[in-house]
């Protein structure tokens, strides 16, 4: 069944997914997140930004803005003398626009293939400075730096560096190769230790500082080995409460909102801190019924989870939840928002993934799809909206083997319109 109540939240990140996405088309994104066309084009009238990323990965309008309607300015009483005046001086105002869309457009295309690259705003100087030549008879430097949305003055104080910041290149480039020397002798020694033994052989007033070894070491990609730690999610308390297994491994059920299963994983980032995903996944369809993402491992973040659920569901009376020994899944706060709810509690035995193996399937699924052969996400951002949309299409549009390669909401769909009605 389709989602009727949708929260404001959700409606941003679709709006939000829509204009960030290169090409997006309203149709694509609305058959990804199961929603009518019409619905997301109101959404995005009333919370877009106006812009959305062409193909190339460049900002355009959006062609959903309302347009303004047409008023009748004509005179009433406009000679045909006047009339012809007045559609010249239009042609000729068309015409100057067209020859500056085109330009814009030339332009714009020459600077899609340095955006990509490294620090975005000396990518915009750069192509300036490329380019200015070229266009010194449309405008120039002060067009380019109108297109791509730097300041002029920064611009040609950027200009005037150049030397220095050649001389600091090479000198990066000489320190990087001694870097390297102490790094093929010893692949685990990191900045600190690096630094030590730089300094350690260095001549009189040729020492560095770790805070630029480290810098260079990062531009470079050389890092010392360290093995990676495990991200513990589950971190038993002690005092909390205890549930007994109702689902003994038995992670099926005969209607959907019977039986839920829930987790929290984390989302590591480039910069080393992780993002949290906790989940509600019935049992019946795999349909995930109910997600949070946060920075933080709170026990709020499974209420926001278990809260999306209910508003899913309409209900989750006499449902049973299941979940591992985790700290937030045994507070009080925890325990409280269930029994509120109608919900009873259900745990594994501490320490045994088998005993939550759906929704730890589940978490090692959704990373490997959406990661693939990445370590990690970029930054927050990214991963907030890659993990929103295979949220969403998880449900909608992912074929799933539990469901006969049905999406958990077709699944649920055609089944409840196969059960015989009650007399």
């Amino acid at each position: 069944m389709a989602r009727k109540n949708y929260s404001e939240e959700f409606r941003r990140q679709a709006v939000d997914l829509y204009e960030s996405t290169p090409g997006a088309t309203v149709r694509g994104i609305a058959e990804d997140l199961g929603i009518v066309r019409g619905t997301l084009r109101h959404w995005l009238e009333v919370y877009g930004a106006g812009k959305k990323t062409a193909a190339d990965g460049t900002l355009t309008s959006s062609p959903l803005q309302s347009k303004p309607s047409k008023s009748s300015s004509t005179p009433a009483d406009e000679t045909s003398e006047q009339k012809i005046a007045r559609l010249e001086a239009r042609v000729d105002e068309l015409e100057v626009e067209t020859t500056k869309l085109t330009t814009e457009r030339e332009i714009l295309q020459r600077a899609a293939k340095y955006f990509g690259r490294g620090d975005a705003l000396v990518s915009r100087f750069q192509f300036v400075a490329d380019n200015s030549a070229t266009f010194a008879d449309r405008g120039g430097v002060k067009r380019l730096c109108e297109l791509v949305e730097v300041e002029r003055s920064s611009y040609y104080a950027w200009l005037k560096a150049a030397p220095t910041r050649e001389g600091r290149a090479r000198a990066d480039a000489e320190l990087a190769e001694r870097i390297r020397a102490v790094h093929a002798e010893d692949n685990t020694c990191g900045a600190p230790r690096i630094t030590a033994e730089l300094n350690d052989n260095a001549p009189a007033g040729a020492r560095v500082n770790h805070k630029r070894v480290a810098r260079v070491m990062r531009l470079e990609g050389i890092r010392g080995y360290v093995k990676k730690r495990r991200v513990r999610t589950t971190i038993p308390e002690p005092s909390g409460q205890k549930y007994p297994d109702l689902l003994n491994r038995d992670f099926t059920a005969p209607a959907p909102n019977r039986r839920y299963v829930g987790d929290i994983t984390y989302l590591p980032l480039a910069d080393g801190t992780n993002l949290y995903l906790a989940t509600v996944i019935d049992c019946y369809s795999r349909r995930l019924a109910g997600w949070a993402i946060a920075d933080h491992m709170r026990t709020e973040l499974v209420e926001d989870a278990l809260n999306a659920a209910a508003a899913t569901r309409g209900s989750l009376k006499g449902a049973i939840f299941h979940s591992d020994h985790g700290s937030v899944y045994c507070s009080k706060a925890y325990a409280k928002l269930c029994k509120k709810l109608g919900i009873a509690q259900s745990m594994g035995a501490v320490g045994s993934s088998a005993d939550n193996a759906l929704a730890e399937s589940f978490n090692a699924t959704m990373k490997r799809e959406v990661l693939q052969d990445a370590a990690c996400w970029s930054d927050d951002l990214t991963c907030r909206r890659q993990v929103f949309r295979w949220l969403v299409r998880y449900n909608t549009r992912r074929r799933h083997t539990w469901c006969g390669y049905l999406s958990p909401s077709t699944y649920e769909a055609r089944r409840a319109a196969t059960l015989p009605t009650a007399a």
